[in-house]
């Protein structure tokens, strides 16, 4: 997000929520005369996680592993957990992963000529006072020190390049994501209103002293007249405010997409402000709004986790069930590689997992999980002989096509500093936004693979009319629960109050889910702060 000042909006982070407990697996593939290579994959409860996880056909256990912590799966969520029990001190623990690779949603695909995201694809500058995530930074050297004002001096090529960002607006591209050119004066001044508000609600602070929107969430303010937003749409929002502008009404709904899945017609009113006004801008002297990013998105930063869990972590290994018994838990794990169940027991185990996943593993939380709603997503990364477009504005980092049905593309290769590319590589993002997610879920497994090509150059035809004769090469990912999406009602509401809580002292929650909001920041900060319940917890009892 960009101040309202310049109309501008970055893209927000896409289905940081969804862990590594998720499985990728290959679906089709086949050639055609136009593109090379054409793959669907598909993830979520449909494969593995649905089929073995529902009729637990597994063998019988034929060995045993003790450990003090556990760590269940490994997005980033979790391998920020391995990360904080690192840092206190702690290195006798295991990671299980269902997938062959760590990092989850913060993954990445790789080609002849880039790699490119399979998920979430950068990380906003962080708030000033987040110490805890600015540390990090610097630890990686992604900070590379303070200035004499005491801000973060930030890499520039980690910084986003220019031009960040542009949206295709009447037949044009245009710099930034706002619709600005072309405007009446009537929805110009709509826009100036609701950056406007944007910004009070940015600074604003409650009775309690807190910021009414703040990042990690559980950080804002007690304000019941602000919380009151969580229990409407930000449609009606919308429409409360006498909004009636349609670029306002398309960008706002963008937004809610892209950090969401669901549009504006579906999303919390208070998610949907949050988006805006969660993020503070202060971390740099000029008040900039700027992202951090790679070719591999935040597969980066997964990289920079992965090392604390470095001969720890067991790939390949689906957790079907756990109890606790003796005052340990007993937690059976599948290996896929050796087609074995694998016993652990733990002191206490960290469920770095979605809650959808979690049910079939934990007795008694369907109740409550059936209100946990999840987005499904698809991405397609194509590889392109040309995009030149002879329009005004050039190729960008985040590229806006206004009244298509995804949420554009990213240049996968705008951070190299080899700008003269023989081919380009871009990542296209589509969220099934939909009142009946579960429906929507079903049809979309119904889908063969022609549709899914042909969805992707129908909506990118809008920008690029001979995207489909230039297209040499294309992988499609659909992910069927691509990340937590906070209708009204859910972020303050019991069933996240219950997923929360502990079981018997020896079994602990961090997942974005149980934010309410899937970015990279929620998931960093659950894995540190369920460490640190768990071991203060500890050392009361001890």
């Amino acid at each position: 997000m960009k101040n309202g000042e310049n109309y501008s909006s970055s893209r927000r982070s896409f289905v940081k929520g969804i862990t590594a407990s998720l499985l990728l697996v290959p679906f089709l593939q086949f050639c055609t005369d136009k593109i090379a290579v054409f793959m669907i994959r598909l993830s979520g409860t449909k494969h593995l996680l649905g089929h073995r996880l529902w009729i637990k056909d597994f063998p019988e256990s034929s060995s045993q592993i003790q450990t003090p912590y556990l760590i269940v799966g490994g997005g980033i969520s979790g391998l920020s957990a391995a990360r904080q029990l690192t840092k206190r001190g702690i290195s006798d623990f295991i990671l299980v992963e269902l997938e062959g690779h760590l990092g989850g949603n913060s993954s990445n695909g790789e080609n002849q000529h880039s790699k490119f995201p399979l998920g979430a694809h950068y990380l906003p500058l962080p708030n000033f006072k987040d110490k805890e995530l600015l540390n990090f930074l610097e630890e990686e050297k992604i900070i590379q020190g303070y200035d004499s004002n005491g801000l973060p001096v930030f890499d520039e090529l980690q910084l986003t390049f220019t031009p960040d960002e542009r949206l295709f607006y009447k037949n044009n591209w245009q710099e930034g994501v706002v619709p600005k050119e072309g405007n009446s004066p009537a929805e110009d001044a709509e826009l100036k209103v609701f950056f406007e508000q944007m910004d009070t609600f940015r600074t604003k602070k409650g009775a309690d002293g807190k910021y009414l929107f703040d990042i990690p969430l559980h950080l804002s303010s007690a304000d019941e007249n602000t919380r009151a937003l969580d229990k409407i749409t930000m449609k009606e929002w919308f429409e409360k405010n006498n909004f009636k502008s349609e670029p306002l009404f398309k960008y706002i709904d963008y937004c809610c997409k892209d950090d969401f899945g669901l549009g504006i017609e579906y999303v919390s009113a208070w998610a949907g402000i949050h988006y805006f006004a969660g993020r503070k801008q202060d971390v740099t002297s000029d008040k900039r709004d700027s992202v951090l990013t790679w070719p591999e998105g935040n597969a980066r930063l997964a990289s920079h986790l992965k090392k604390y869990s470095k001969d720890k972590a067991l790939k390949n290994h689906l957790v079907y069930e756990l109890k606790i018994e003796n005052n340990k838990v007993i937690v059976k794990t599948f290996d896929d590689h050796k087609k074995a169940t694998v016993t652990i027991v733990a002191d206490k185990v960290i469920m770095a997992t979605p809650q959808f996943v979690n049910q079939y593993i934990l007795k008694d939380r369907k109740e409550f999980t059936k209100h946990f709603h999840y987005t499904p997503w698809l991405l397609a990364t194509l590889v392109v002989s040309d995009l030149e477009d002879n329009f005004s504005f050039p190729l960008s980092w985040d590229n806006v096509i206004y009244g298509s049905k995804g949420l554009g593309y990213v240049y996968d290769q705008h951070q190299s500093l080899n700008q003269v590319q023989t081919k380009k590589v871009i990542t296209y993002y589509y969220s099934f936004s939909s009142a009946d997610l579960k429906k929507t879920r079903k049809e979309i497994y119904k889908k063969k693979t022609e549709h899914w090509k042909q969805m992707v150059f129908d909506d990118l035809k809008i920008a690029h009319p001979d995207i489909e004769n230039v297209t040499e090469e294309m992988e499609v990912f659909v992910l069927g629960h691509g990340m937590i999406s906070p209708v009204p009602g859910f972020i303050f509401g019991e069933a996240k109050k219950q997923a929360k809580k502990n079981i018997e002292n020896r079994v602990f929650f961090a997942h974005t889910d149980l934010s309410g909001i899937s970015i990279f920041e929620e998931a960093f900060h659950c894995g540190i702060n369920t460490v640190n319940q768990i071991l203060d917890e500890t050392t009361l009892d001890s």
